[in-house]
């Protein structure tokens, strides 16, 4: 081992980090009291420089996604990272900071060796491979589950990176082999059995079995279902002709790349955010790029007709054109689609049509769990628990919010995804962890801009804002009732994980107290977080 010595005590106050280079790796500091800890520098989510987060006590957050990390062992505290933080011994000699370097690295992920852990014959299935999926079954191996667990999905893929699917997987920059989230060695080596191409046709609640399409059945001891949801498909006049796409698998995205015609013409049909970053990818390509929506602005309905223009305006500064408060009569062409004509009567060229209206749960299979007449979601307790040993996490997941009275909601995003997943894991283990203590959060990102979403707020009586919206500086409170139940932001990375901080910690203020002590708030969510 080297001991190098890397600043003095002084150079670092009380909560504050600092990058250091140690030999050649890339060190965070980070000083609580008199104590100073030691990390690695990045995130190993999406490798964001961890010194532009914001440490609150020992708990250290990502700037970009919002990953959180304890400082004193570098264990993973919220996704999306899978991963923890490497740690490196620190001492204190006559006010400098001193910092081992370890002969050998120590894996990331901290999860136990299953040989060595005490026999248990209990089967737990998962059945889905999405976000919830791979953090189920990681999280019951590193909570010292030593049993059989089969995760099933009936895609052909291992667990992917699902948010890179619209963004840099189509855009070109990042390769397929790049996608999946962890590679077979790590499924073998935690012993985690993996059925792919593998459809479920329903469950037994009552006898705990499962009853594959083909006619095969498997008992379970507990399981977790965590089948993500199905995108809706076009019917109007056409809609079965080549050429017409969704985008929601690995599978979809592959596909689509096959078949994308050099600098040909592409209509997006439906403004929402996979809509969008689609968009934005394709003109990455050189494509020419229109999207039709029913919306009269972008994303009203969720961040509201300011923040819709913001992202009009940048996408047609891109390139992109819009038909807005428009709806598609039919699809023409012969067997292949060559235009989408609108109700108006207007026919846009088409080399190809992505549709992206929405997505439902995938429950068919559940149909003996408590459903919700609306959407045909699981309905969950507080620990997301629909039956006797049977938990739903993702998207098809109905749970009771906190923040508003108990009332039940779902949320379609991939952190809340991964969240569900932990949760659902240490539930059926026994330890009792609420879904309530998560705070939701997602990103998107068109044009290298990035806005970041902290809460949930399926509907608001007004937005509070701080910044400016049209120069890409700022904060958005949706508040309901004079609660505030989400924040939007962009350029304000540490802003937003200072209000995740008190969400998490539900001492965020009441919206009155906030806009009276607007712009003082921020700064006193960064010291109370």
């Amino acid at each position: 081992m080297t001991e190098i010595a890397v600043a003095r005590l002084d150079d670092l106050a009380d909560g504050q980090v600092k990058g250091v280079k140690v030999g050649q790796d890339n060190v965070l500091l980070a000083r609580v009291g008199e104590t100073v800890y030691a990390v690695g520098a990045v995130c190993p989510h999406y490798q964001a420089p961890l010194a532009k987060g914001l440490l609150c006590g020992h708990r250290l957050y990502c700037p970009w996604h919002h990953s959180s990390f304890d400082i004193t062992n570098g264990d993973l505290l919220d996704p999306p990272s899978l991963d923890g933080l490497p740690t490196y011994p620190v001492s204190l000699h006559d006010g400098q900071i001193w910092v081992t370097l370890p002969d050998t690295k120590t894996p990331l992920t901290g999860n136990p060796d299953p040989e060595q852990l005490p026999a248990d014959d209990r089967t737990i299935v998962i059945l889905g491979g999405g976000a919830a999926g791979l953090t189920a079954a990681q999280t019951l191996r590193q909570e010292q589950f030593s049993g059989r667990i089969v995760l099933i999905t009936r895609e052909n893929d291992l667990p992917y990176d699902r948010p890179k699917l619209s963004k840099n997987f189509l855009d070109g920059r990042t390769p397929a082999g790049k996608v999946p989230l962890r590679g077979e060695a790590f499924y073998e080596r935690n012993n985690i059995e993996v059925q792919v191409n593998n459809e479920v046709a329903s469950i037994d609640a009552d006898a705990h079995t499962i009853t594959f399409t083909d006619g095969e059945s498997m008992h379970f001891h507990a399981l977790i279902a965590a089948t993500g949801s199905t995108p809706n498909s076009l019917t109007v006049p056409g809609s079965d002709k080549s050429g017409i796409f969704t985008l929601r698998t690995f599978a979809d995205a592959r596909q689509l790349i096959d078949q994308l015609p050099e600098a040909g013409k592409a209509v997006i049909i439906g403004g929402s955010f996979i809509g969008l970053e689609v968009a934005a990818s394709l003109r990455k390509r050189a494509l020419q790029v229109t999207v039709v929506t029913p919306e009269t602005a972008l994303f009203e309905k969720v961040l509201g007709p300011e923040i819709g223009t913001l992202f009009q305006t940048l996408h047609e500064t891109n390139g992109v054109t819009f038909r807005l408060g428009a709806t598609v009569d039919s699809l023409d062409g012969d067997e292949r689609v060559t235009a989408v004509v609108l109700e108006n009567g207007e026919r846009l060229p088409a080399d190809i049509v992505i549709a992206g209206i929405g997505v439902h749960p995938n429950t068919a299979c559940l149909a003996s769990l408590p459903q919700d007449e609306k959407d045909k979601s699981v309905i969950v307790d507080t620990y997301l628990q629909a039956a006797p040993d049977i938990f739903a996490a993702g998207d098809i997941a109905h749970f009771p919010d906190h923040r508003n009275g108990e009332s039940p909601i779902r949320i379609e995003h991939w952190r809340t995804a991964q969240q569900h997943g932990i949760i659902a894991a240490l539930n059926v283990l026994g330890k009792a962890k609420q879904v309530g203590e998560s705070v939701p959060f997602f990103w998107t990102n068109h044009y290298e801009k990035r806005l970041s979403y902290v809460g949930h707020a399926d509907q608001w009586d007004e937005i509070i804002l701080h910044g400016s919206v049209k120069k890409q500086d700022f904060l958005a409170f949706y508040v309901s009732g004079n609660r505030v139940l989400a924040v939007a932001s962009m350029n304000r990375d540490q802003d937003s994980l200072a209000i995740e901080e008190l969400m998490r910690l539900r001492l965020l203020p009441w919206a009155e107290e906030i806009r009276e002590q607007l712009p003082d708030f921020i700064q006193l969510a960064r010291e109370a977080s």
